[in-house]
């Protein structure tokens, strides 16, 4: 559901900009106030293994499309609200700003549309009302998938706002939102298994996490080892290995397009912000689509179809390179907020 920025307006744009930089500065600010040293690494592993796991799309049976993770309900229930969307914001930024993935004109709009729906309305109304203060099993399962279902759904459906109201792309709101809301309820249904088994992970290594984090408590105390090294795992082995098999098929959003204009290349405005935008991220993005340029050896073994998925370098770098930029920005940004809380507190003293 990551949005090209063929399909905005520079407009559109700069308010999805500034309402994801407003919703931004508040969280640090949030974040800041009650985040302690132990939280950090937690939030680094987290947004490393949100980014390997968004690269593996998986196919929707009978389709023809495919999807992957959003992954801001997972944050949400690993870390609270406040720093899970900074951490989504992270993920996002890093995939735009040097894999491509994403306009970086939209890039404020994927952020909220991925990380305030999610966050802080999916999590609060449909996980934690499900879920409660005495998790079991079976409601760790309801709530994830219900709550990433809905997500899900305001998300896709403010892709189908923005992109109607730029109105550069003829998609019309009803047809479009007619293919894009059912294909992103199936994948929604699929993130919430993904966070189930991923919350129940973490609920059986160290449960206490889930309980502090939801009540913006500290996680000082808390043996955090088990859960760090399994994400840090699960990052590289995803990102690694497993996206080699990932879904061929266009995701939903493409997929969607495609129902309507018969192409999933969409052609927007050709000059000023887009191309200025679209040169920018040309030349900071030196693995765009997850893989080597053009020309570059990438492929090292295996192949397609008969000899099953092909074994590519490419994205094995993408993937581990990636992850490792994502925990390194998130990190930074934790260590940041946290020496401007010390810097505060003592200054009060």
């Amino acid at each position: 559901m990551h949005m090209s920025d063929a399909l905005m307006t520079p407009a559109v744009g700069g308010v999805m900009w500034g309402a994801t930089a407003v919703a931004t500065v508040y969280c640090a600010k949030k974040v800041r106030e009650d985040l302690d040293e132990s939280k950090i690494p937690l939030m680094g592993v987290a947004g490393a293994f949100v980014f390997a796991a968004q690269m593996l799309n998986f196919s929707i049976p009978g389709t023809g499309s495919s999807g992957h993770i959003g992954g801001g309900l997972l944050l949400a229930a690993l870390l609270g609200p406040y720093a899970a969307f900074l951490v989504i914001a992270s993920v996002l930024g890093v995939q735009a700003l040097f894999f491509a993935d994403g306009g970086l004109l939209a890039l404020g709009a994927n952020i909220f549309n991925l990380g305030f729906f999610p966050a802080f309305i999916a999590f609060p109304l449909a996980y934690r009302r499900i879920v409660g203060d005495a998790p079991t099993r079976s409601r760790i399962v309801t709530g994830s998938i219900t709550a990433a279902v809905f997500g899900l759904l305001l998300g896709a459906l403010g892709v189908v706002l923005q992109t109607t109201t730029s109105g550069i792309a003829e998609l019309p709101f009803a047809a479009f939102a007619a293919l894009m809301l059912p294909i992103h309820l199936a994948i929604g249904v699929v993130e919430g298994l993904v966070t189930a088994g991923v919350v129940l992970f973490v609920y059986q290594a160290q449960p206490e996490i889930l309980a502090r984090s939801a009540n913006g408590r500290t996680l000082s105390g808390l043996r955090m080892r088990p859960v760090v090294v399994g994400l840090i795992v699960a990052a590289l082995v995803s990102g690694g290995a497993f996206a080699w098999f990932a879904s061929p098929d266009p995701d939903g959003l493409e997929w969607a397009i495609e129902g309507i204009a018969g192409t999933d290349e969409i052609k927007g405005a050709s000059a000023g912000t887009h191309e200025r935008a679209g040169a920018l991220q040309e030349r900071l993005s030196f693995l765009p689509n997850y893989g080597f340029h053009e020309g570059d050896a990438g492929a090292v073994a295996g192949g397609e179809g008969e000899s099953g998925p092909l074994v590519d370098l490419g994205t094995t770098v993408a993937g581990i390179v990636g992850a490792v930029i994502t925990l390194g920005a998130v990190a930074l940004i934790g260590v940041v907020l946290r020496r401007r809380s010390a810097s505060k507190t003592a200054g009060n003293s």
